[in-house]
């Protein structure tokens, strides 16, 4: 950025975010809105609900990319990390002496100077374990401030601005924009560090899993040496960090040698009970409603973290406890014709094979359909073919969705990762699946083919065109025609 910087900006000057449609950028123009900016934004598709929820906010959004969406000149423009240096916008932009920044520039610039941010990393369950330190810090009175990449239930949005020292942040380990191919979290400042899953993701500008690896060294080399640092014992490239790391950390998980460890964890059917051992002194009791041994291990770190922070075990258990989870994360839409429909982010086959034991574990006995659409940029590619296969053949029926198209992510045919492939494969291993080649297909299949007592997973980290409340409305339209 050039000369003029966040922290000089006037009271109501005028900041743009280019691809404000993204939940991220989205999230930080309400930010922006809330903090007394005039805030304007442009994007190529943006539809309900976050055009609504922009609209309301009175942030005007100009619909595509085009040179004179920057006229008037704006004081400020944030550059989503969705656009490249050919958009006409960017190319407008770059001609111009019009300051501009990443998104993770500007949350650290605007919002994360006077806080203390806690981030929490790792390739899987950022969003929910941070959307969980923020709630539990609220409900000990903390008046957190915090930033989530989805919708938190319990606040009923992805972010707070609160009065508290303390500011929870997702540290996404995707590049920041065109002009910054690093992490997003190396610009979080971060004064504590959770981090959990550490596995090979995002295909397309990771190239293995050493790689990835190295990002995450990277975050804890910027980390003050007497912050807390929480370590998930339980994925080997996650200790691999930590032994990279030359301060003191504290390690967590499932695994016997972890500093902070589960014991007695029992799904009830409407919760996880457990017990949260430190050291192998019990350091409390505990419960939450979320499903799923990974949502216990996640609720392990933010117990290990507020532990480190200060707070008891009586002033953690209460977020736990009445943790409303996060939209789109194990997100039980609804239930009709006796068919139990859940939906869920999961796009890596370590999250999907974990997302399936835990709806297992909390609809013991029912038949269970996988739902999958291979969407993010590593799914869409042939690294994840058998393990993917590995991860859904765990359910009892699968359903596979076409191959979402990128135009800004094109791949060769024998780069694509296969849906004929994977029913070919789990049919020869005697398991039923079943290849959709549309959405409307897929609805329609699922519609005739569940029964009651069914449990439907669909899993995706895009909207799968509306699958899981259109399959919930044909099947209430098949009980009232009582078919």
């Amino acid at each position: 950025m050039n000369e003029r910087t966040p922290h000089s900006l006037p009271p109501q000057a005028h900041i743009h975010l280019i691809a404000v449609a993204g939940v991220g950028m989205a999230t930080l123009a309400l930010m922006l809105k809330e903090r007394g900016y005039r805030v304007t934004g442009s994007d190529h598709g943006i539809y309900p609900p976050m055009s609504e929820v922009l609209a309301q906010a009175g942030i005007a959004v100009m619909p595509g990319y085009r040179a004179h969406n920057l006229d008037p000149p704006p004081d400020l423009v944030v550059v989503g990390n969705a656009v490249s240096r050919t958009n006409p916008e960017v190319q407008r932009l770059l001609d111009t002496r019009i300051p501009y920044v990443s998104f993770p520039q500007a949350v650290a610039e605007f919002f994360l100077a006077d806080k203390r941010p806690l981030v929490v990393a790792g390739t899987h369950g950022k969003t929910t374990t941070t959307a969980l330190l923020a709630w539990v810090l609220e409900r000990a009175g903390l008046q957190p401030s915090f930033l989530v990449g989805g919708l938190s239930q319990n606040f009923g949005r992805g972010y707070q601005l609160g009065a508290g020292a303390y500011f929870a942040i997702e540290g996404d380990e995707y590049d920041s924009a065109f002009f910054d191919k690093g992490p997003k979290f190396l610009h979080y400042r971060p004064e504590a560090v959770l981090l959990n899953a550490v596995e090979f993701d995002h295909a397309d500008i990771y190239t293995d899993l050493a790689h990835i690896t190295a990002a995450f060294c990277r975050l804890l080399d910027i980390v003050p040496a007497p912050a807390p640092v929480l370590i998930c014992h339980d994925f080997p490239a996650a200790l691999e960090v930590a032994r990279s790391y030359q301060g003191e950390y504290a390690s967590f998980g499932f695994h016997p040698e972890a500093d902070w460890q589960v014991r007695d964890a029992v799904d009830d059917g409407s919760r996880f009970r457990f017990s949260a051992i430190h050291h192998g002194q019990e350091h409390g009791s505990f419960s939450l409603p979320s499903m799923g041994r990974m949502n216990v291990r996640n609720a392990l770190g933010v117990i290990a973290l507020t532990h480190a922070l200060g707070l008891s075990a009586g002033q953690i258990a209460p977020g736990l406890a009445s943790f409303g989870g996060v939209a789109r994360r194990q997100e039980l839409v609804g239930e009709a014709h006796g068919v139990t429909i859940i939906d869920d982010f999961a796009h890596h086959p370590t999250a999907v094979a974990l997302t399936i034991e835990a709806v297992r574990l909390r609809y013991p006995g029912r038949r269970l359909w996988a739902v999958f659409e291979p969407r993010s940029n590593t799914c869409r590619r042939r690294v994840f073919q058998q393990p993917l296969t590995r991860a859904l053949a765990t359910a009892d029926q699968v359903v596979i969705g076409p191959v979402f198209s990128k135009p800004q992510d094109p791949l060769a045919t024998q780069d694509l990762f296969s849906p004929a492939e994977l029913v070919a494969d789990l049919r020869a291993a005697a398991k039923s699946a079943y290849q959709g080649r549309s959405v409307d297909e897929i609805c329609a299949f699922l519609t005739d083919a569940c029964r009651p007592d069914d449990v439907v997973l669909i899993m995706s980290n895009g909207a799968f065109g509306g699958l899981p409340r259109k399959l919930l409305a044909t099947l209430e339209e098949k009980t009232a025609d009582g078919r």
